[in-house]
């Protein structure tokens, strides 16, 4: 299956489809020099592979985890693509999950202002969502993707088959983006996640049909893109406050919760509960709110945060400070 981002110039190609992977070279521009980018927890083999398929290679694996997403990183992949000879013809690669393709997405963006990028997600997480879309970035002190720029890739492959390897925490929060995902934009695809019988691929090709809608609508979040913030408001809050103990997807399960309506919450939390996802947390409040107020989405203003009345109506609303300081407080209780 291939769905399409109509992006004018910078329109490119989805590939979802098992073994995808193995005919890259057949399905991307790769008879040049390739930078892939991964990490120590992504199977070597996958990166392996694509550099077989590959005229000129060369792999830069980094340290796992959010903390590697850093400019320090950046510099180091930059300097490696200067002493290699790229140039504005040839390309970045990211094999991996979403921290991958934001810290590669953003040294290609950077590199040159600009060479070619393409993103071979290798987690739930990141194929569902941030695969697609161009927004690439780096954390500096403690906040979340506060460095960035929007660099839309070349082309974006997912192969179903890189997920056998995920343990089933990592699998779960991936799921998280998908609820996110059908809570704002599609009643029909939440009603058949709430069933729990859609195989693999049509969650894929219903989150990322999602996306690529509202992206091509929105390419740059100035207005209707915001809906894919749904959850990521108090989300991110917890995620600094975590430091490394919860998961992205587990964050903004947990961030989706206290932005629902009565009625759609009442059916959420059973859904992220079978998905092996928290719906709760005893976290210092205040620290989740000290985050908060960093957050990209926040202004002098307040929040543009993100509701959910009824599944597949997300709307966005501009909330005060103590509204929003209000709504955390209220946060996960029964």
């Amino acid at each position: 299956m291939t769905l399409r981002m109509e992006l004018g110039d910078r329109s490119y190609d989805i590939v979802i489809q098992r073994g995808c992977l193995q005919k890259a070279g057949q399905l991307l521009d790769l008879h040049r020099k390739v930078c892939i980018i991964t990490d120590e927890g992504v199977p070597a083999q996958y990166a392996k592979t694509l550099a077989a398929q590959c005229k000129d290679p060369v792999i830069v694996t980094v340290d796992a985890g959010e903390e590697t997403k850093t400019m320090d990183t950046v510099t180091k992949i930059c300097r490696v693509l200067l002493e290699r000879g790229f140039s504005r013809k040839d390309c970045v690669a990211a094999v991996g999950g979403g921290m991958v393709g934001d810290l590669a997405g953003f040294a290609a963006a950077a590199f040159m202002r600009g060479i070619d990028f393409y993103n071979l997600p290798t987690t739930l997480l990141s194929q569902v969502d941030s695969s697609i879309g161009g927004k690439t970035g780096v954390n500096l002190d403690g906040v979340k993707n506060i460095v960035g720029a929007f660099h839309q890739p070349k082309g974006v492959l997912i192969d179903p088959d890189t997920l056998g390897t995920l343990s089933p925490r990592l699998y779960a929060e991936g799921m998280a983006e998908a609820v996110k995902m059908a809570l704002t934009s599609d009643a029909a695809l939440f009603e058949k996640l709430e069933r729990g019988d859609l195989p693999v691929e049509q969650v894929l090709e219903g989150a990322l049909t999602i996306k690529k809608a509202i992206v091509e609508q929105d390419e740059r979040e100035s207005g209707l893109r915001k809906l894919l913030n749904f959850g990521h408001t108090v989300g991110h809050g917890v995620e600094s406050a975590a430091r490394g103990s919860l998961y992205h997807g587990e964050c903004v399960a947990l961030g989706m919760v206290p932005m629902c309506g009565r009625e759609v919450r009442a059916r959420l939390i059973p859904l992220l509960e079978r998905l092996g996802l928290p719906t709760a947390c005893d976290l210092d409040k205040e620290a989740i709110w000290q985050a908060m107020q960093h957050d990209k989405k926040s202004s002098s203003s307040g929040f543009s945060a993100v509701f959910v009345e009824k599944p597949g109506q997300g709307f966005v609303k501009q909330v005060s400070f103590a509204e929003m300081k209000a709504i955390l407080e209220g946060a996960w209780q029964a």
